[in-house]
């Protein structure tokens, strides 16, 4: 029998695992199961293989795990639940012989290229290069930013924090949202817009400027109130789509792109239906001098449901992933 392989692709309130075979990137027997019943990442990961049949002596020698969190050091500690861990520690425990913890992220982006055509929407159809950086992009918990590259013998993810970038206002009603969120924040930041807690800030901010009553106290029902056809909730999903084009095109154009732009995370695929009448290609493209540069630039929303671990499966033996 094939040894499997063990993969995982952990946020803040879930973690996703799966079984993947010997040189694919196709997941199979995926299960989602919540962090808050588990102490910690060993318990969670020997639960699901107990769960799939996996454990024993068909338990997996080799492992890669994506968190969102930073995971640069030896401790990794998630940032919005109770999960800490040594990455030894967690070697060790599982009997791992090859172990590898990834950003949520890279794993995002290093999935990219494996996602299957019937899950991109494309939004631009541009000239993509083959031998040419990808962008991946989306907003999420935060704002995910990540770049990849095909080198000759593996793809090489590029990682960053542009979602800290400072955010740059384009036209009055911008200069106003930036007063706003910088007599609350101090610096401002675009993740500060761009995520979930942003757009229920942005909702907030929109209101107080026109003067009016902000009845959602979710991100999600701010959505809920725009598809309702609320002018404060449409005017919100228009107004972070047009900020997000903004931000997409000036991280398109730092990193040379020219592979193509993919939006992913969990806001953007659920207002693919928002984004033609939104200003975020006009933005996205509005670059001066580099107009065309941006214009020639693919762009597609990634709907896959599991791109993280597709991006896990790539890390495994991708050489460029210590």
């Amino acid at each position: 029998m094939t040894r499997q392989a063990l993969i995982g692709d952990i946020g803040g309130t879930n973690a996703r695992f799966a079984l993947v075979s010997p040189g694919k990137t196709a997941p199979h027997d995926i299960l989602t199961l919540p962090c808050a019943d588990y102490p910690g990442v060993v318990e969670a990961a020997r639960d699901y293989l107990e769960r799939v049949g996996a454990s024993g002596e068909n338990a997996p020698r080799e492992a890669c795990l994506a968190f969102a969190c930073p995971v640069h050091a030896e401790r990794v500690s998630m940032s919005n639940n109770h999960w800490s861990f040594l990455k030894g520690e967690v070697k060790r425990d599982l009997a791992l012989d090859d172990f590898k913890v990834i950003n949520d992220f890279m794993a995002q982006a290093l999935g990219v290229p494996h996602v299957d055509p019937h899950d991109l929407v494309s939004i631009q159809t541009g000239e993509a290069e083959g031998h040419a950086a990808r962008l991946v992009i989306g907003p999420g918990t935060g704002l995910g930013m990540a770049g990849v590259f095909p080198a000759r013998r593996a793809w090489v993810p590029l990682p960053n924090e542009g979602g800290h970038a400072s955010f740059a206002p384009t036209d009055e009603q911008e200069l106003e949202i930036y007063r706003r969120f910088h007599r609350r924040y101090g610096r401002v930041s675009v993740e500060r817009i761009l995520c979930g807690q942003g757009l229920l800030d942005l909702y907030r901010v929109l209101a107080e400027i026109d003067g009016l009553e902000a009845s959602a106290s979710t991100p999600a029902q701010v959505t809920e109130a725009a598809n309702r056809g609320d002018p404060l909730g449409r005017d919100t999903i228009l107004r972070f789509l047009k900020i997000l084009g903004d931000v997409a095109g000036d991280a398109a154009l730092t990193l040379g792109a020219r592979g193509g732009v993919y939006l992913c995370g969990g806001i953007v695929p659920r207002l693919i239906d928002w984004l033609p009448h939104s200003g975020f290609l006009s933005a996205f493209c509005n670059k001066g001098r580099m107009r065309p540069y941006n214009e020639a630039i693919s762009i597609q929303v990634v709907t896959a449901p599991w791109t993280g671990l597709l991006g896990a499966a790539e890390a495994l033996h991708n050489e460029e992933v210590e």
